[in-house]
C-alpha cells in the first residue's frame, strides 16, 4: 500500500473540531490530505476562524484520491450539498470503493445522493430519520462508509480514518503521542 491521500471538502460554517481533528490526525500518520475549498479559497468556519485552503474544488481530480472526509457544521453541510460537482465527485469515489468518511451532519450528504442506501451509519443526534440504517455509537464503519457523530467524537473518527487508511500498526503509536486515553 503506497502513501495514501484524501481531500477534505470545506464550505463556509464548518465545524473547526471535526476539520481540524481529522487533518492534525491523518497529517501525524504520515497521510496527505488536503483542504479543499467549496467554492473559494479563504473560508470560514462555524466559529469564525478564517483559513486559506490547499486547493478550490475545480483544481480537484478524484483519481488522485483515495478518498474523501466531509466535516460536519450545520451551515458547511448545507453549502457543501449545494454543490453538484463536489456531489459527483463523492458519488464516483463511492461507486470506486473509496474511502468515504462523514462526521456530525456531513451524513446528510451522502444520504442524499444515495450514497448509504444500503448502509449503516451513524449522525448527529436527532437527525437518525435522515438515515436508512442508522445505528447509535460514536463511529460505525460499513465497508468503505466511515460516520461519526460530532465534535467530542472527531478524535475517534479520526484514528478510525488513520487505522483504515494506514493500517493498525500506525494507531497505537499515534495514541501515545497524542495522550490519547478513551
Amino acid at each position: 500500500m503506497g502513501k495514501m491521500k484524501v481531500f477534505m471538502p470545506v464550505a463556509d460554517g464548518f465545524e473547526d473540531i471535526e476539520a481540524m481533528t481529522v487533518v492534525d490526525v491523518l497529517r501525524r500518520a504520515g497521510i496527505t490530505i488536503d483542504i479543499v475549498g467549496v467554492p473559494g479559497t479563504f473560508i470560514r468556519s462555524r466559529s469564525g476562524v478564517r483559513i486559506t485552503v490547499d486547493k478550490r474544488l475545480q483544481e480537484v481530480n478524484v483519481d488522485e484520491y483515495d478518498g474523501v472526509i466531509i466535516p460536519g457544521g450545520n451551515e458547511g453541510v448545507k453549502n457543501l450539498s449545494r454543490s453538484i460537482s463536489l456531489l459527483n465527485m463523492i458519488k464516483k469515489m463511492n461507486a470506486q470503493g473509496k474511502l468515504v468518511g462523514a462526521i456530525c451532519a456531513a451524513p446528510l450528504i451522502l444520504a442524499k445522493i444515495g450514497v448509504l442506501d444500503d448502509k449503516r451509519a451513524t449522525i448527529y443526534p436527532g437527525l437518525e430519520r435522515e438515515l436508512t440504517y442508522p445505528r447509535d455509537g460514536p463511529v460505525v464503519v460499513d465497508k468503505n462508509v466511515i460516520t461519526s457523530q460530532g465534535p467530542g467524537t472527531a478524535m475517534d473518527f479520526a484514528l478510525k480514518l488513520v487505522e483504515v487508511l494506514a493500517g493498525k500498526g500506525e494507531i497505537q503509536k499515534l495514541k501515545e503521542k497524542l495522550i490519547y486515553k478513551p
